[in-house]
């Protein structure tokens, strides 16, 4: 049988709901301003909170570090290593793609081994993003 579709697991409303909310949470709790988004697994915008404060310019890196996080599947955080493996001409491509981010904050949301989205996190530092995220992730039943 020939397939012409394919069905993919999503991020829905609520859920990206609960992850801003948990992530922004955790960043209140260490005194931290940040923005953070949700995509879908298509990179589509699903949740977003700015907290009072927070980098103007963060805005689009975290919502840059979600879609990069939904679309390759991998935390932002392990490019730098990824790329060493890669060609100087695939290393170069991808770091001038639009909305391509190679530092720490963005991670995937993978929900019964199935990728879902991304959440991104900006405006302290790549740790501590990564570390906001993360309590989204855990919000939800994520894996990190």
């Amino acid at each position: 049988m020939n397939r012409i579709s394919v069905q993919q697991a999503n991020i829905d409303w609520s859920g990206a709901h609960a992850a801003v909310g948990a992530a922004a949470r955790a960043a209140d709790e260490a005194g931290l301003k940040v923005n953070i988004a949700v995509v879908d697994r298509s990179g589509v915008l699903a949740g977003f909170v700015r907290m009072a404060g927070a980098p103007l310019h963060s805005v689009e890196i975290a919502v840059d570090k979600a879609y990069t996080a939904a679309s390759f599947g991998l935390e932002t955080a392990r490019w730098h290593q990824a790329l060493r493996e890669h060609s100087e001409a695939v290393r170069d491509g991808l770091l001038r793609r639009p909305r391509f981010v190679a530092f720490g904050g963005g991670v995937p949301i993978v929900l019964g081994g199935e990728l879902m989205g991304g959440i991104g996190v900006s405006g302290a530092s790549e740790e501590q993003d990564a570390m906001i995220a993360r309590a989204g992730l855990a919000a939800i039943g994520a894996q990190p």
